[in-house]
This record gives structure tokens, sequence and C-alpha cells, in this order.
């Protein structure tokens, strides 16, 4: 029986790995189910949907010239015309993702809309406050300054103690 790319066929699941499960289409031939390919959401670990000797109906989306099957269970499933398969969750919908205010929407200008951030997510400024931000934080050219005397006072600190470990620069070993 030859296989071609886009036959919908059943198989039994032979075997299961981290990154997807081997499928045995008939008369020994197997092809491999990626775990992207097994369900329309994320799948995190293939046995929680499948289980060796299972009976599955896979879409073949592959064949290369070595004689690797790609499947996919996601595609052989028949979705009424004009629907469109669930969306994965988004990263500001999921636990440990970003969760930033605004819901972690891109903005018109490519920035995050944040409240009270206007547009394209920038601050607002007072234009009779000579650039300074209109609710009283430090500019960012404060901010520079600030960083660049900590960090000159931390690098200072460090030159100072490795020179004093070292016995560099004159100082006395102990």
């Amino acid at each position: 029986m030859a296989i071609e790319v886009g036959a919908k066929l059943e198989g039994k699941v032979t075997g299961i790995t981290h990154f997807g499960a081997f499928v045995d289409l008939s008369g020994g031939v197997t092809g491999l189910v990626h775990i992207s390919e097994i369900a329309d959401n994320y799948v995190k670990d293939v046995k929680d949907h499948l289980k060796l000797d299972d009976i599955v109906t896979v879409k073949v989306i592959n064949v290369d010239k070595d004689g690797k099957i790609g499947l996919s269970i996601k595609q052989a499933i028949d979705r009424p015309e004009g629907s469109v398969p669930p969306q994965r969750e988004r990263s500001g919908d999921r636990p440990g993702g970003f969760n930033r205010p605004g819901g972690g929407d891109r903005g018109p200008g490519g920035g995050f809309n944040r409240p009270g951030g206007g547009g394209g997510g920038g601050r607002p400024f007072n234009k009779a406050g000579g650039g300074k931000p209109a609710y009283g934080k430090p500019s960012f050219e404060d901010k520079v300054s600030r960083f660049l005397k900590d960090s000159e006072e931390r690098m200072s600190s460090l030159k100072k103690n490795t020179e004093s470990k070292r016995g560099g620069r004159g100082a006395k070993r102990v």
C-alpha cells in the first residue's frame, strides 16, 4: 500500500517518546506524530493524550525520501467548513506568563498599552515642566546619571577588593 500525503488512515500507537508518538499504519509501516501535531491545545506530555495500543486516525502530512512518514492527529479531525481550530493560550493568560497592566496587548505604536500611558505606551510629559514626567518621577537622564554613579562606585569597590587579595599595585600582603 502506497502512503500518500493528505491520506487519512487509522493506526495503532506502538511507541511514545517525549517528542511524539510512533503509529503503526499497516504492513509494518510506521510514522511519527510529532508532539505539536497531537492536539490543538498545548501538549506538555504525550502520555496525557495517548497510550500504547490506542487506535488513532491520522493524516499523512509528509513522506521523506528516506522513508520517514510525518503524521498529524489534529489535522485528521474533520471540522465544518469555515470553523477555526481552538487557539493556544496567550502568554498573558498563562500562569507564569507576562501578566502586564492593560492585558499585555501590543498597542498601535508597538509598545504595551498601560493605564494612563497614551497610545504608544509612552509616558505623559508636562510641556511646561522642561521634559520632566507630569507625575513627579525622575526623568530618563536622572535615572542614567544615578545608574552611572552607582556603577562607578561598585566598580571601584570591586577593584579595591580584588587588588588587595591579589597583592597588586603595592598593596601589602597579609
